[in-house]
């Protein structure tokens, strides 16, 4: 069985994005491509991946540019390029259209959709940003890994990760400090 494994930049004080929409909720982020590749490593292969529509919109908005911009840095371009390729499963009651190759919008039961994508063929399953769909899936278990990046800031205001959910327990899998500030943490679901 697939899992479903959640990756999102958190500050000290537990919010995944600010409150300033212009630049999607990261500006307080600490970017580091060694903390990148350490996600990557930890996080191993996935093929699809999880999306509310506010989030999947601000990566369509971000992402898509770099693909056919020759003066895109070669890292950005190459994230760009391994989103777009990844299936992407769009949950959204308001959203009628992606222009995102691979995008699929489903205007249904998250829960079960999601029970549904774990039992078939693939690789594991991503979901980034995307709050409410975080919490909806933390709240009915469904989620089997949690990778943080711990940005260091106390951001003193923003959108709580793990709001109107009920306490769950994680197991340890791997921390590691980084030059910038940052800890990756890798936890696994108590079962």
């Amino acid at each position: 069985m697939r899992k479903i494994k959640m990756l999102n930049r958190v500050s000290i004080d537990g919010y995944f994005a600010s409150l300033n929409n212009a630049n999607f909720g990261m500006d307080w982020f600490v970017h580091d491509p060694e903390v990148d590749k350490a996600v990557h490593e930890s996080g191993g292969s996935m093929d699809t991946l999880i999306l509310g529509r506010i989030t999947y919109q601000g990566f369509e908005r971000n992402w898509v540019p770099f693909l056919n911009d020759p003066n895109a840095p070669v890292q950005l371009k190459a994230v760009a390029e391994e989103l777009t390729q990844m299936k992407k499963i769009v949950f959204s009651k308001n959203l009628k259209e992606a222009n995102w190759e691979n995008t699929k919008i489903i205007n249904g039961d998250l829960l079960n959709n999601a029970r549904r994508l774990k039992e078939e063929d693939g690789s594991d399953i991503l979901v980034m940003g995307s709050g409410s769909i975080v919490q909806q899936l933390a709240e009915a278990g469904l989620i089997d890994d949690y990778l943080f990046i711990m940005t260091p800031v106390v951001a003193g205001e923003g959108k709580p990760l793990f709001q109107h959910v009920n306490q769950f327990g994680l197991s340890l899998v791997e921390a590691r400090a980084f030059q910038s500030g940052n800890v990756v943490l890798h936890y696994e679901l108590k079962k």
